[in-house]
């Protein structure tokens, strides 16, 4: 009994350290964007990663060479699918027109197989409640949906209104659990005397602050590991231990 725990521990890790690897070279398109493919390659490769792991029927090295060579496989379907649009179509599908002038195509609908509640829900996470506010709403291969507004429904943007606001920038981390990287403080043209002194100002140390960012305008943001807070917000609904 103990062999065999042992013995499925080491599998586990291997496959674990095999999987993590595996995935880094297949790319982010196997999280982020779940077409049809992708999600038959993530639960094949996990299923055979599982059968690594705890089969002890049959040996380690089979699944290690399956996992591989499914791996490989979807690596050079990925290439082909960049070259050859035919076959993107065949393995991904096409996006399909659900929505036009605010009506909905029904004919489209049935052929994705997606029912009107499942439509109006996708709607509401796009924060659309009137379909007659739609141009046009697409449905995309990895199943979520695009929408395009009327104009008349379109929010003003700052070009509309002959506004120029200054260049986007993004959130800097600079202290997580008290560590402080300093590779992103000198991304962001700061030193530690600048950050010495924005401590300073607050009383507090590097090893105050659970975590730490330069914000887009240049503004320190601090949040400490103790919290202190005028009044605590309740988020429910009876006194109870949890």
């Amino acid at each position: 009994m103990m062999e065999e725990t042992w013995v499925v521990a080491v599998r586990s890790i291997i496959a674990f350290l095999t999987l993590m690897i595996y995935t880094r070279v297949l790319g982010k398109q196997q999280m982020g964007n779940l077409t049809y493919f992708d999600y038959i390659n993530g639960i094949t490769i996990g299923s055979i990663a599982g059968t690594f792991a705890t089969d002890l029927s049959s040996k380690a090295w089979i699944h290690f060479v399956a996992l591989t060579i499914f791996t490989i496989v979807t690596i050079i379907f990925q290439y082909i699918t960049l070259k050859n649009r035919t076959i993107t179509k065949l393995l991904d599908s096409d996006p399909t027109l659900v929505i036009q002038d605010g009506k909905i195509l029904e004919q489209n609908l049935n052929k994705m197989r997606v029912k009107f509640d499942e439509l109006t829900m996708m709607l509401r996470q796009k924060d659309v409640f009137d379909i007659t506010t739609l141009s046009y709403a697409i449905l995309e291969p990895d199943g979520n949906i695009s929408v395009v507004l009327k104009p008349e429904h379109q929010p003003l943007t700052a070009k509309d209104m002959n506004l120029h606001p200054p260049k986007s920038r993004l959130m800097t981390e600079l202290i997580i659990d008290g560590v402080l990287i300093k590779q992103n403080l000198k991304e962001r043209h700061k030193d530690m005397n600048w950050l010495t002194e924005q401590l300073k100002k607050k009383k507090i140390t590097i090893q105050d602050i659970a975590f730490a960012a330069i914000l887009p305008n240049d503004k320190l943001y601090i949040d400490l590991f103790q919290d202190h807070f005028a009044e605590k917000t309740d988020m429910g609904d009876y006194e109870g231990p949890f």
